[in-house]
């Protein structure tokens, strides 16, 4: 990870008597302070009521532990949102191997040979739209990662790890969709990882209301139906969609995969 102090490897392991940490570089300090954080400490399920489905009941009654972290990398969460906009996953898991491991630079400490950091904001700015392109990003979401990486230290002061996380993550999400190229499904998918966003709902994703309605109607719902069906639980609606995924639930898929480009010869 990128700390707002640097680079940094984080190791953590479970053993009886709890979770070890150890971590390496300009940024270790940082990110062993976060630690608990990480570890969903600030997460507090105690307020949901999940009777009114007794689908989710079962699912947290088989998942005591599962807590909502927060890891408070902002731009660093926001650099593969973007990159994930309106294409596959493969696509975007691609796009960001080949850039981070053009532009990033190595992982401090016995890390496994390859891994590397992701490239501080100012890099991000520099590189060229050719290489965008060979990377598979259109100049739609490169010119909104450039964007962000202009006013990165901003995002990075939304959060404040005081307060409460759901009107933290209500403000971050306002100042996020506030740049162009950020919209709901974006900001959500950012506040939900660096903020522990209790209540982040991804509409637009092209699958997750078609598996929210499977899951608590039987059918596939659109976006508006999803939102309604998620109500009741206003303020943990994240919670309650990482319910849903647990469950396994999902909208059979029977159409043809969508071709994926390679534009690196190109």
């Amino acid at each position: 990870m990128r700390t707002p102090t640097g680079p940094a490897t984080l190791h953590l392991d479970q053993d009886s008597g709890g979770v070890n940490a150890t971590a390496w570089g300009p940024g270790a300090e940082w990110a062993i302070d976060g630690v608990p954080e990480l570890l969903g400490a600030r997460d507090d399920w105690n307020d949901i009521d999940l009777s009114p489905s007794p689908l989710l009941t079962e699912v947290r009654r088989r998942n005591p532990g599962l807590r909502l972290g927060r890891n408070r990398l902002v731009f660093e969460m926001l650099l593969p949102a973007i990159l994930e906009q309106k294409v596959t996953v493969v696509e975007a898991w691609a796009a960001w191997r080949l850039l981070v491991r053009k532009h990033g630079s190595p992982a401090p400490g016995p890390a496994p040979d390859g891994m590397m950091v992701a490239p501080a904001a100012d890099t991000w700015r520099l590189i060229p739209s050719w290489e965008w392109h060979t990377a598979g990003v259109g100049p739609q979401r490169s010119e909104s990662a450039v964007r962000a990486s202009r006013v990165a230290v901003a995002l990075e002061r939304t959060v404040t790890g005081t307060g409460d996380v759901v009107d933290e993550a209500a403000e971050a999400s306002v100042r996020l969709r506030s740049l162009p190229g950020i919209g709901v499904w974006t900001a959500a998918e950012v506040t939900s990882r660096a903020h522990g966003d209790p209540d982040a709902v991804s509409v637009g994703d092209y699958h997750l209301a078609s598996t929210v309605g499977m899951a608590l109607t039987g059918s596939p719902v659109d976006d508006d139906a999803m939102l309604e069906l998620l109500s009741p639980w206003a303020g943990q609606r994240q919670r309650v969609l990482r319910l849903i995924l647990l469950s396994g639930i999902a909208k059979p898929r029977r159409g043809p995969r969508i071709t994926i480009q390679d534009h690196r010869r190109h």
